[in-house]
């Protein structure tokens, strides 16, 4: 299947707009711990901010930042900015001033939605290096009163499908984050193919997740998809831990949970996570990083709620492989979403055959129209209707693919390669063993050596040699860590994902 929608395209119609129309402006569209708001609410807060930035000049397709915590203006700027055809950028609202800067004047967005706690260091990006006029701080007064006088009526601009909508920040490990430019369609494409057909949303489900709304995987699983069918969408501001997870989760009783490995293994270790009752859930969700089989297996036995692994990637906005429900497969990233087309690729872009490694090719109407302003990292990923993920993956037969790491995160070891989820995923068969990053790292004389980063119970010396040993057992000889280095703490980038360059250096 795939989806084609009109040329005069809206995702804000499409999303929120529609379920008015469908009479379910009663639904309950937002859930928090202070207060819960229909889609009639939310169509009306929409656009009020929607007035609101016209009133302040804003035109179709300029830029608009979004750095709110998640919330009710959080969902009611975004679909604000889309209903005046603006696009779409969406920031962690707490980055450090430098990375304030940067975004500022890398997007070129004319507009910030902010919080008064970042208000100042946006203002301070005001000037000839960025296009950034206004910055509007909801908390502040005036903005306040704005909003609270604007009219609650408002006719979406009838964009056209193939305009950008939403900027995405590619979840890259090393360098700045560089923006991926996606369309109407794309967001309507992967909810149609993704979750609506293979997931399964409906008007019953509500979602709680635990990135946060800037992070496109959240954007779709806990805004977009359950939006798209009139279900609910719980929303919480601060920042998420395992207890505070399980807090909202007795508090709301979501049916689908979107997860990340990260929490997967916070979860499972949390003490008494056995007693934890997790049965509202129909399943579980997990991308962003790589899973583990051995922390599959660990939820399972602790939770018993269904767990999908999947892939998705920026170019593409979502998920287009996952392992399906109920046909999970332990340590796959499971098969292709219908609408979706995945080739496995050598070097030379040929076809290799089941069992064999390769780069992932995929292609379909979710695909970007590119970086912005980096045409030559355009042209090496974005190949005519394909995108070259730089994704190793491998397909057995049947259609079920592995990940078998990034190609820029191999190793070569004694003239041997290495991928370092290898060596993470035995280490973290360890009982105490938290959390575990290996990366290389040049030896005196040259040479890279893998090097394992660790989050441990109790970690000592002894336990770094034994970790070393652990591999050597269960590993060909070449792939145990030359170095145990232990960490409170992983370092991540402003998607949380492993900083792997930050562990380089």
């Amino acid at each position: 299947m795939t989806f084609n929608p009109p040329e005069s395209f809206n995702i804000a119609d499409y999303f929120l707009d529609a379920r008015i129309r469908e009479g379910k402006a009663e639904n309950t569209a937002i859930v928090t711990d202070s207060r819960s708001l229909s889609y009639g609410e939310v169509c009306s807060l929409a656009n009020r901010f929607a007035n609101m930035l016209v009133d302040g000049d804003v035109r179709p397709e300029e830029r608009v930042i979004i750095a709110l915590p998640d919330g009710p203006d959080w969902v009611g700027a975004f679909f604000g900015i889309l209903k005046v055809g603006g696009v779409v950028v969406m920031v962690n609202p707490d980055l450090p001033d430098d990375a304030i800067e940067y975004f500022c004047t890398y997007t070129g967005a004319s507009t910030a939605i902010v919080t008064e706690a970042v208000a100042d260091a946006f203002r301070m990006c005001q000037g000839p290096q960025s296009r950034l006029e206004t910055v509007l701080a909801i908390d502040d007064p005036d903005v306040e009163s704005a909003l609270a006088h604007a009219d609650t009526t408002f006719a979406a601009v009838a964009t056209h499908r193939d305009d950008p909508a939403i900027w995405l920040f590619s979840g890259g490990t090393t360098g700045r984050p560089k923006a991926v430019v996606q369309t109407h369609t794309a967001f309507a494409n992967t909810t149609e193919c993704y979750a609506k057909t293979v997931i399964g949303y409906s008007e019953g489900d509500r979602t709680i997740s635990v990135p946060k709304l800037f992070f496109g995987y959240a954007t779709g699983s806990n805004l977009l998809f359950p939006f798209s069918v009139g279900a609910s969408s719980v929303l919480f501001a601060e920042r998420c831990t395992a207890e505070v997870l399980f807090e909202k989760i007795r508090a709301h009783s979501p049916t689908i949970l979107v997860n990340v490995p990260t929490m997967v293994n916070k979860m499972v270790n949390v003490p008494g996570a056995n007693d934890q009752d997790l049965s509202c859930l129909r399943l579980s969700t997990s991308a962003g990083e790589a899973l583990p089989e051995e922390l599959f297996h660990r939820w399972m036995d602790t939770f018993g709620v269904e767990l999908l692994d999947g892939l998705g990637t920026a170019e593409m906005w979502h998920i287009f492989i996952t392992n399906p429900p109920g046909g999970a497969r332990p340590g796959t990233i499971g098969t292709v979403v219908p609408g979706f087309e995945v080739e496995v690729r050598d070097g030379d872009g040929q076809p290799v055959g089941d069992g064999e490694t390769g780069w992932l090719w995929v292609r379909g109407n979710s695909l970007a129209l590119g970086y912005w302003r980096q045409m030559d990292k355009t042209r090496s990923a974005f190949r005519g209707e394909w995108y070259v993920s730089g994704d190793l993956v491998e397909r057995d037969a049947d259609g079920y693919f592995r990940y078998r790491g990034r190609a820029d995160d191999l190793l070569k070891v004694g003239g041997k390669w290495l991928a370092p989820q290898e060596v993470e995923s035995c280490l973290l068969e360890h009982d105490r063993v938290r959390e575990v990053a290996v990366v290389g790292v040049m030896d005196a004389d040259g040479l890279t050596k893998p090097h394992a980063f660790v989050v441990a119970d109790d970690a000592d010396p002894a336990l770094g040699e034994e970790l070393q040993e652990f591999c050597r057992e269960r590993l060909e000889a070449y792939k145990y860590p030359r170095e145990v280095v232990f960490l409170a703490v992983l370092p991540r980038t402003h998607l949380g994902k492993v900083d792997r360059a930050q562990l380089r250096t």
